[in-house]
């Protein structure tokens, strides 16, 4: 909590601000029950009317000064929190941005989202209730015992027998509540992760007719984040009516004992009445500091997720600063082993081959074999176990990961669109691409055809993940964004999946012209699509079972055999 905390220095001034106007307030609470004290006793109990307008009236100026100082407090302390829920936010996105693959499969994404927002909120809260509190509570608790004791001595006897009570109290909350929040954070996080499955999956849910099973599943999820809610909220339940009872026994012994004082002469009327508000304010500053003593715990619990985020280190950072530009266009796998973390077997071993530019590299094997684990490799989404892979000549570990990525255009196995125009969509890629080069790219990823059909063509509003648009039309616009960019190395990882076999020859067809200075990187399950390709590599369980071109490889490799004999027919072999 306190490492958060310490964010709060950018806002010192607002903060030494909030603690000067919540100790004027402090004051003015704490000198109005001596106020009327005096008007009774030197102006009711004498019938003293001039006195009692006089005093009442400064009454009224230390009441609107207490007011006026409690709604600034209040103003500035929300600014200082909401302050720093937005840096905290801020440097939580920025450095989950550095994250390789391996840090958001090891968190998760709902509870990446759950520490963004829930938990900030809940420091930012807490933070509000201690600006406002941290100085109050004592001020108002040493105050009222201080003018408490100075109204009657023997009378604070009742204060000093309640105070321990209450304490003890206090802290038998505080041990109860600790261990509820932390577990509804956790219930948080499980739920939020069954609804975003059940939203993101909500097509294969219908499709398999699961709304019964997954409304149980969501309904177990919330069902169990309410129970413990519950009895969190019963123990914070619980405090306001048993201090209230605490306070309201208190008043009535000081009442009881007061008025013993005042018919032996030991104590004015006006004295008991400011003895009453005293205690009233000695009770409420416990009471405050009992709901941050409740609040404060959760919010640590808060806190130490988000700081568990913060001081997690990417999986290998980013070192190099070398320029990959030694030899243009060029890929190369040296003896690349990759093994995923907490796995027991590699998922790729001793890979090595070579790509150049005007060439096409295709991969091609069955499903496992390592296809779409081999291209994320280049983009450095995960650190290769051992070996070295080289783009334009240079080691990706020897130049930085902006450098790298920024000489390839990735087209993801499952396509991934964002709000906004399909022009938005492709500019992605390049962000000053000219319209002319996003045409450009649209009509050699054959989405032209559809977007001019539109009606508002390059201009029409793409729907959250690119819902409004089939899949077919997604990857083209996928392609469409890799092509604006004109890298050195062109990536498709099964980028042609959801094209007819006619699209899929018309694009490939274009890109080979499009293409002719870049490297081409092509993972495919059809055959159809790899066939001209200057090299095809075969992948089986991780390894290279061949390497060659088409012709090559269907005399000399059984698995490349194996696949072509289940795709085409015994004429289209020959």
């Amino acid at each position: 909590m306190i490492k958060l905390l310490k964010n709060l220095s950018v806002y010192k001034w607002i903060i030494f601000s909030v603690f000067g106007l919540v100790f004027v307030q402090s004051m003015a609470d704490l000198f109005l029950p001596t106020l009327m004290a005096n008007i009774i006793d030197k102006g009711v109990v004498v019938g003293d009317t001039s006195y009692i307008w006089k005093i009442g009236g400064f009454m009224l100026l230390v009441a609107a000064l207490g007011a006026a100082a409690s709604v600034a407090a209040s103003y500035y302390s929300s600014k200082a929190a909401m302050g720093l829920g937005r840096d905290i936010r801020r440097k939580v996105f920025h450095h989950v941005e550095q994250f390789t693959l391996q840090e958001f499969d090891e968190v998760g994404t709902a509870s990446l989202i759950t520490r963004t927002t829930n938990d900030i909120t809940q420091v930012q809260q807490v933070v509000i209730m201690m600006l406002r509190m941290v100085i109050s509570a004592p001020i108002m608790l040493v105050g009222g015992v201080i003018m408490a004791v100075s109204k009657d001595a023997k009378l604070s006897l009742i204060i000093v027998a309640i105070i321990p009570v209450l304490i003890g109290l206090i802290l038998l909350i505080q041990s109860k509540a600790m261990p509820l929040f932390r577990t509804v954070q956790k219930r948080l996080d499980q739920l939020n992760l069954v609804l975003r499955e059940n939203l993101t999956g909500i097509r294969v849910i219908r499709a398999f007719n699961r709304e019964s099973e997954e409304k149980v599943r969501l309904k177990q999820a919330n069902k169990e984040l309410t129970d413990v809610s519950i009895k969190v909220n019963k123990v914070m339940a619980s405090i306001m009516p048993i201090m209230m009872l605490i306070m309201n026994l208190t008043v009535v012994g000081v009442i009881w004992f007061g008025g013993i004082r005042i018919d032996h002469g030991n104590m004015q009327i006006g004295d008991l009445m400011a003895y009453i508000q005293y205690v009233m304010q000695i009770m409420f500053a416990l009471l405050m500091a009992s709901m941050m003593f409740i609040m404060v715990p959760r919010a640590a619990v808060s806190a130490k997720r988000i700081n568990e985020v913060l001081d997690m280190k990417p999986a290998f950072p980013d070192e190099g600063t070398g320029k990959a530009d030694r030899e243009r266009g060029t890929l190369e796998f040296d003896r690349v082993t990759f093994k995923y973390p907490g796995a027991e077997e590699s998922a790729l071993s001793d890979i090595s081959f070579t790509a150049k530019p005007g060439e096409v590299t295709a991969i091609i094997g069955g499903t496992g074999s390592g296809k779409s684990t081999l291209v994320q490799l280049i983009p450095r989404f995960y650190e290769v176990t051992s070996g070295v892979i080289r783009v334009n000549g240079v080691a990706i570990r020897e130049a930085s990961q902006e450098e790298v990525r920024s000489k390839i255009g990735f087209v993801p196995q499952k396509a991934v669109l964002f709000t906004g125009t399909i022009a938005e969509n492709i500019r992605f890629g390049k962000q000053d691409a000219a319209q002319e080069e996003i045409e450009h790219a649209a009509r050699i990823a054959q989405a032209e055809d559809f977007i001019i059909k539109m009606k508002e063509g390059y201009q029409e509003r793409i729907e959250q993940g690119g819902a409004n648009l089939s899949g077919g039309q997604k990857q083209r616009l996928s392609i469409a964004r890799a092509l604006v960019r004109k890298p050195d190395l062109y990536i498709f990882d099964d980028s042609f999946s959801a094209l007819d076999f006619k699209t899929d020859a018309k694009l490939r067809a274009a890109l080979k012209e499009e293409t002719k200075h870049a490297t081409v990187l092509l993972v495919a399950q059809r055959v159809s699509t790899v066939i001209d390709a200057d090299r095809i590599i075969v992948l089986e369980n991780g390894r290279m079972a061949g390497i060659g071109t088409h012709e090559e490889l269907l005399n000399t490799n059984a698995v490349y055999r194996e696949i072509v004999e289940s795709q085409l027919s015994e004429e289209e072999i020959a």
